[in-house]
């Protein structure tokens, strides 16, 4: 009798726990993810990089896209066709009519079924598209550099925090093995005291010299211009699909960085990653007095309050990062991780610093949405990389020696510096900073 009624009781109790595992996800509370639940995302533009990112997420096994937006209609269509076919070469099944198509990206914000954004817009768009999407609910995924400016940085972490979001940055090299195994070895002192670190990035960036074009009837400019002031049109900054190549708007102040940093975002990345200055920054920046940005630029210098020298030079080995230590240098990028022959084959030691290995960038913020930890290259660290970038970029720009303190994210007794760290928003994208 005992055991009957035992056996009863636990049946009625697996069926409510059955239950508990069947509500929809969205009664559970925002942020809840089942690690069984593929995760809905929504890709805020459609260019290059986010035909790109679409890919390796698909490939991932793990998402569904529920919405796109981009004020390029000839691009969102194409992001339509990229989805279909790699969804189909995935295995699956997938009409353009389970994918909602927006001219702009507040109505994606405004889906409740959409868990995550990925934002691959102009630079000048991060920061008000992150900001708001935080607000919204939405876990984010951005490219890099993260902010164009170094207020707008911190508006970015101050929402996500805020809003208890799930933030990567896409500096996907840290995910990559010779990014890793390099920073690792520096970290740990295998080729002895760091000295000096070697940048091999392009310019800053430059004013608008283009002359303005007719704008196209598939593009709706003033969406695509945002929250800056009006600018003209030039193809430069948004290629047609005719004749497409990487957009030139990352060249140009109102817009972007310059590649100082477009490729520098991830060089600095790796820099900031194996010195364990991932909270924190340099303390002064001296650049030349003397250059011309149509020309090659190189020659600004960082310093850590440690001493170590990092500069913006060109060691001709593409975009790449030197760590020049005392007892070895190694050379890190893309194509290559160059080590001195005592350590192409060195074992970690048990007491070792190891960096945190990942399948890939994408799994690793698809598998934190779901434990809620944070990400590889969480918002602060994608933060803290581009005030690398942006500081120096102010450094070349004033062409004169800057104090910096990164505990308070100001220059020292420089108004004018301090007048560089934001610009002004337009009224409809105004955020918090």
């Amino acid at each position: 009798m005992n055991n009957s009624v035992n056996r009863r009781d636990f049946i009625k109790k697996s069926a409510l726990l059955s239950s508990f595992f069947i509500v929809p996800r969205h009664v559970l509370g925002n942020g809840f993810l089942a690690p069984s639940d593929k995760i809905n995302l929504g890709f805020i533009g459609a260019g290059k990089q986010g035909r790109g990112l679409l890919n390796r997420f698909v490939n991932t096994g793990r998402i569904n896209v529920l919405a796109i937006a981009d004020p390029h209609e000839a691009k969102r269509n194409l992001l339509l066709d990229v989805h279909r076919k790699a969804v189909q070469k995935a295995g699956g099944k997938v009409s353009d009519k389970d994918v909602q198509v927006f001219g702009n990206y507040p109505e994606l914000l405004a889906n409740k079924s959409i868990d995550a954004v990925v934002i691959a817009t102009p630079d000048h768009w991060h920061a008000v598209q992150a900001v708001q999407a935080a607000q919204a609910g939405k876990d984010i995924y951005c490219e890099k550099p993260l902010s164009l400016t170094v207020k707008e940085g911190r508006a970015m972490v101050n929402a996500t925090r805020k809003n208890s979001r799930v933030f990567q940055t896409g500096s996907m090299q840290r995910s990559q093995e010779y990014f890793r195994k390099g920073s690792e070895l520096v970290r740990n002192g295998y080729i002895g005291d760091i000295k000096e670190i070697l940048v091999c990035v392009g310019n800053p960036p430059k004013d608008i010299d283009f002359e303005a074009q007719p704008i196209p009837a598939h593009l709706d400019w003033q969406t695509w211009l945002g929250p800056n002031a009006d600018a003209p049109y030039n193809e430069l900054l948004a290629p047609t699909l005719k004749d497409e190549f990487w957009a030139k708007w990352r060249e140009y102040k109102p817009f972007g960085g310059g590649y100082m940093s477009d490729w520098g975002a991830h060089m600095y990345d790796i820099a900031q990653w194996a010195l364990g200055m991932d909270g924190t920054g340099p303390v002064s920046m001296n650049p030349p007095t003397d250059f011309d940005l149509n020309k090659e630029v190189k020659g600004l210098q960082y310093e850590y309050a440690n001493g170590i020298v990092m500069k913006h030079e060109n060691f001709d080995r593409g975009n790449a990062v030197r760590f020049i230590g005392t007892e070895g240098t190694i050379d890190i990028s893309r194509s290559f991780l160059d080590l001195p022959e005592n350590l192409k084959n060195v074992k970690p030691k048990g007491n070792d610093v190891l960096l945190p290995k990942t399948k890939t960038h994408y799994d690793d913020f698809l598998d934190c949405m779901q434990s809620r930890n944070k990400p590889l290259c969480d918002v602060e660290i994608g933060h803290r990389t581009a005030t690398v970038c942006n500081i120096g970029n102010i450094a070349y720009e004033l062409k004169r020696p800057l104090t910096w303190n990164p505990e308070k994210e100001e220059f020292i007794n420089d108004k004018e510096a301090n007048g560089l760290l934001e610009r002004k928003l337009n009224k409809p994208y105004r955020i918090k900073i």
